[in-house]
């Protein structure tokens, strides 16, 4: 079990931890991904957290990330949970703090992960577009989402 749930970033000695979450929590969901899938996808992950200026974390007792959050600008990148902590509220805990302190408004979706669809959409997030592939150009289609009711500009009403 992860400790209090507090947010802490994500520092450069935790990279190779947080590739190991990654893949564990892929494995665990994305069942439509082969194995070279994975690996052509790992490296990517690995090379693009130094990029990714919003990137924060819970940790277990003992220190370790068990579960992250990448936002930029206002659209989650990256959130993933070690299989073994799911369902005790870390991906809950590091979507709110995405939203309410990084601004989080947007996310993708793979559409064959129902798992995490399920989530982003019982978190208040609504489809509003797909895309037949991913940004790699690869065949899974992506479900684009936008966190709902959110206040109108003024003006707009």
């Amino acid at each position: 079990m992860p400790g209090q749930m507090d947010i802490s970033p994500v520092r450069v000695e935790d990279f190779p931890r947080v590739v190991e979450v990654w893949e564990a929590s892929v494995r665990a969901t994305h069942l439509f991904l082969k194995e070279s899938d994975i690996e052509f996808f790992q490296p990517l992950v690995r090379d693009a957290l130094p990029h990714v200026k919003e990137l924060v974390c819970v940790r277990d007792r003992e220190n370790q990330v068990v579960g992250f959050v990448g936002v930029v600008e206002n659209k989650v990148e990256m959130l993933f949970v070690h299989p073994l902590y799911r369902k005790q509220g870390v991906g809950r805990r590091l979507l709110e703090y995405a939203i309410e302190t990084l601004g989080a408004t947007k996310v993708d979706v793979n559409e064959q992960n129902e798992q995490a669809l399920g989530f982003y959409l019982r978190m208040g997030f609504e489809v509003e577009g797909r895309s037949e592939g991913d940004g790699m150009g690869k065949p899974f289609p992506l479900l684009h989402l936008r966190l709902g009711n959110l206040t109108e500009p003024s003006g707009f009403n």
